[in-house]
């Protein structure tokens, strides 16, 4: 429902009670900032194939649901996986709505058999010398149904599908800055993250050699493993701080995938996943980017290794686990949110889920750092009536009495500023061939080149630039689609 209150009067209001809580502080009440994906396709009218394979559909989407209900923040699209842009691109391993899987299903991820990985067991060596290269050379021509590997013959079909591809990220990603101001401007609605990060063994896992390869690679050859995320390391962290909010007033969202007991043993999590994921959010930290730690599954068994950070470097976001656990071990160091089953808003009632956020809040909101949102990003099994619910009883219950108005943020100033919280130490120097960010150096470039007759650094300085956009396409490739 439209609220009365001007505009961008609304946007603060709302933006200064949602980086209260971030901050882990105490709101005037607490934010409402779920994270719906499917469930606003279907809210808007549209099947699940229509907001998965035309992104303009799942935006106008959000701005529906920004339209309608009372929410502090949302994310500008979570339905993330543009399959317009993996099917330019002819990605193997996503079934898409209305093409492989049925037009009521959400995008699938497709998982190939062990012994057809994206990454054999015995190319760990190549990634650790040259993961760019890797990725270009040997990832991408297996992922990619139409592009060659090096020494196969070029093709029309292999050309298309490069530029397509490129042209369908640019074309994607440049759409996300005119939904946003729409989202503000229209709708007084702030955005709830910012820039993508996934830990370094969740990639291996993920995208590389499935998890039943990298299973038998932590038993088999733990060191390269251990490599391997070294090396993969400061790409993903150059990847998540380039995308991160440049005003550092929202947090990097951090996917966290298959790095938790059980899909990893306790002692692989602390010798290999966490040694090479912490120093990437404590790099994010001293840059002044908090990271959301959306724990999908049940990560309690790790909630001490979690509370290491610095404080308010994260925000803990509660999937399957014990919230009222998360909340007796982080709550006095980091923001919370989540805790609302899934489950329940598809088959609960209206009653019931107001009960149970009634406990949450009970258990874990009394003193403010908390966000309401569901479990798990909602699609479109989520009961609108229910979603609803806990909307409006989160606004009538959630109410912090003792806290005095609030005086509005200047919204453009930054939440977080690199100064006041210097981290020691700096980013461990992981071996790997080209630095983040880089497909090609400028150094090897240069030598092909006739003798400068103009402003070398002016040509090296745009040669980066440019370069950069090659590295950027093949990172998101692997990180977001």
């Amino acid at each position: 429902m439209r609220s009365s209150i001007p505009t961008e009067q609304l946007y603060a209001q709302r933006l200064t009670r949602y980086l209260a809580a971030l901050r882990n502080e105490k709101p005037d009440r607490i934010p409402v900032r779920p994270f719906v994906a499917e469930f606003a396709g279907k809210y808007a009218g549209f099947t699940n194939q229509e907001v998965t394979h035309d992104y303009r559909k799942a935006f106008a989407a959000v701005r529906r649901c920004a339209a309608d209900f009372d929410w502090d923040a949302v994310v500008a699209n979570m339905v993330y996986v543009w399959t317009g842009l993996t099917q330019a691109i002819g990605l193997r391993y996503y079934g898409i709505p209305g093409v492989d899987v049925a037009p009521e299903s959400g995008f699938q991820y497709l998982e190939p058999p062990e012994d057809q990985a994206f990454m054999r067991a015995d190319e760990y060596d190549a990634l650790i010398e040259d993961p760019t290269g890797f990725l270009y050379n040997v990832w991408l021509p297996r992922v990619a149904r139409d592009v060659p590997a090096p020494g196969q013959p070029a093709s029309y079909r292999g050309h298309l599908a490069l530029v397509k591809g490129g042209m369908a990220m640019l074309d994607y990603f440049t759409a996300f800055g005119p939904q946003c101001a729409s989202l503000r401007h229209e709708f007084g609605m702030p955005g709830a993250i910012a820039g993508i990060l996934k830990a370094p063994l969740d990639i291996l896992g993920d995208k590389l050699r499935g998890y039943m390869g990298l299973a038998m690679d932590l038993m088999e050859q733990p060191a390269k493993v251990r490599r391997a995320c070294e090396a993969l390391a400061p790409h993903l962290c150059h990847v998540a701080a380039s995308s991160a909010d440049p005003g550092r007033q929202l947090p990097v969202g951090f996917w966290m995938h298959r790095g938790c007991v059980p899909f990893v043993t306790p002692e692989q999590f602390d010798t290999i996943y966490w040694p090479t994921l912490k120093p990437i959010v404590l790099e994010l930290w001293r840059q002044g980017h908090q990271t959301l730690f959306y724990a999908e599954g049940n990560w309690n068994h790790h909630l001490d290794a979690f509370a290491e950070l610095p404080e308010k470097s994260i925000v803990y976001h509660v999937d399957h686990a014990d919230i009222f656990a998360a909340h007796r071990r982080l709550g006095d160091r980091f923001c919370l949110s989540g805790g609302i089953p899934n489950t329940l808003l598809w088959h609960g009632s209206p009653d019931e889920v107001r009960a149970y956020a009634r406990k949450v809040i009970d258990g874990v909101a009394r003193d403010g750092g908390y966000i309401m949102d569901a479990s798990a990003i909602m699609q479109s099994d989520t009961r609108i009536e229910n979603l609803r619910a806990l909307t409006d009883f989160t606004h009538e219950y959630g109410v912090y009495s003792d806290t005095a108005a609030m005086s509005l943020r200047d919204v453009d100033a930054p939440a977080f500023s690199p100064e006041e919280h210097r981290v020691p130490g700096t980013f461990p120097a992981f071996p790997t061939r080209n630095p983040p960010g880089v497909c090609l150096s400028w150094d090897e470039a240069r030598r092909d080149l006739a003798p400068a007759v103009a402003d070398d650094a002016l040509l090296r300085e745009i040669w980066g630039n440019v370069d950069g956009l090659g590295n950027l396409f093949i990172w998101q490739c692997l990180v977001s689609f």
